[in-house]
């Protein structure tokens, strides 16, 4: 049975508890075996933190020391996924330039808010990820966000001309990286075609490469 740790807290406003719970319920009906943390001293036990398939942060802002850090950015160069949305992995500990740089983005704004109008759309429609799924509207905050020009592009959005990534995936060392940034409440998470790319993503995420035939 596949291990996956999810680490919840942060800034209240993204509703981190609420969206760990439906986080784990995907997980869990994909057969994981799911352990959720309120603290981040979790993190600091190297030896579970490496025997995990999948780390799925949903830790908004915040500050994390390079005890508990350490051992996450070791697991994932060892093969370790890390999975996550908006700013529970987007926004996460604004100081760790080698978190963002392992997530392959950091959010910096997000113009008019919540509750901006606007659409999704799929980029690579042929994707294993993306397969099935079609362009959609959501009402939330648009984020618009720093990005490692090699991230794997699965579906943007437009700030007038301006592509912007709104899911991908890419490798931090042996590790595989997910990453949505819709997600500001749950409602958002819960919404069906965010559902189905967050539980894509983590199942992807959490295979390690030898596992692959």
């Amino acid at each position: 049975m596949k291990q996956a740790l999810i680490v919840q807290g942060g800034w209240d406003g993204h509703e981190p508890k609420e969206v760990s719970e439906l986080l784990a319920q995907i997980l869990r009906g994909e057969g994981f075996h799911v352990e959720l943390s309120d603290t981040l001293e979790t993190l600091a036990d190297e030896e579970k933190v490496m025997s995990m398939d999948l780390i799925v942060p949903v830790w908004t802002m915040g500050s994390i020391t390079k005890e508990q850090l350490a051992p996450v950015l070791k697991a994932v160069k060892n093969g370790t996924g890390i999975a996550g949305c908006h700013g529970g992995m987007g926004d996460a500990f604004r100081n760790e330039t080698e978190f963002q740089y392992m997530v392959g983005g950091q959010w910096v704004a997000h113009p008019g808010n919540d509750g901006v109008h606007y659409q999704v759309k799929i980029k690579q429609s042929q994707h294993p990820l993306m397969s099935g799924l079609s362009d959609f509207d959501v009402c939330s905050e648009q984020y618009y966000m720093h990005v490692d020009p090699a991230i794997d592009v699965l579906a943007v959005t437009y700030f007038g001309e301006t592509e912007m990534p709104v899911t991908w995936m890419k490798h931090y060392g042996k590790g595989r990286v997910f990453y949505c940034s819709l997600g500001h409440h749950a409602d958002i998470v819960a919404m069906p075609q965010v559902t189905e790319m967050m539980r894509r993503g983590m199942v992807w995420a959490a295979e390690r490469e030898e596992e692959q035939v």
